[in-house]
């Protein structure tokens, strides 16, 4: 369909006041003129995240099991996490979290995909990645809270997505992750 595609805008900002200071990230209160309006919106100020789709020479997928309080679940994920400091590159942190996370390290992270999560409330956006090529590695990263009883499983990729077509799987980023490595070309 010619012409469909995300436009991105900059609006005049007048104003940007952190008014929840959080340990991982904050709610910021930015005021901008929005046409012959000024606006006032509050939203979850986000550093970004990479998240990965990695999948073996027999197409199984690593899928992570972790417990996530807010939503009261234990999630199938994918190998994930936050960009350590600003300006990081995205792909760089999947390779860091593929290590910490799965104990992987790949030959090859092609980017899918960047995503905005939740675009009426967080600028966070999540940088997909497809990582081929998969070696085992040691990690001396220590996990702790909901990452220390996290489990790592190998599914079958037709298994994933199937999962996902049949709402088992209702992680956001694991399924947009896994229906798209799932049609990816030459994959």
């Amino acid at each position: 369909m010619s012409g469909l595609g995300d436009a991105d805008e900059v609006p005049e900002v007048h104003s940007r006041d952190t008014v929840y200071d959080g340990a991982i990230w904050n709610v910021v209160r930015e005021r901008f003129d929005y046409g012959d309006t000024e606006l006032i919106r509050d939203f979850v100020d986000h550093p970004g995240a990479s998240a990965i789709v990695a999948l073996d020479d027999d197409e199984n997928v690593v899928l992570l099991r972790q417990y996530r309080h807010p939503v009261r679940s234990r999630n199938w994920e994918l190998p994930a996490g936050l960009l350590d400091m600003p300006g990081e590159d995205p792909a760089e942190a999947a390779h860091r979290e593929l290590a910490e996370e799965a104990n992987m390290r790949a030959d090859q992270m092609d980017h899918m995909v960047t995503l905005n999560v939740s675009p009426g409330g967080s600028n966070e956006v999540i940088h997909l990645f497809l990582a081929r090529g998969l070696h085992a590695v040691e990690s001396d990263f220590v996990r702790t809270g909901e990452e220390a009883d996290m489990e790592v499983h190998w599914v079958p990729l037709k298994d994933a997505v199937s999962a996902c077509l049949e709402g088992k799987i209702a992680n956001q980023i694991a399924v947009t992750g896994l229906l798209i490595a799932d049609a990816w070309p030459g994959r």
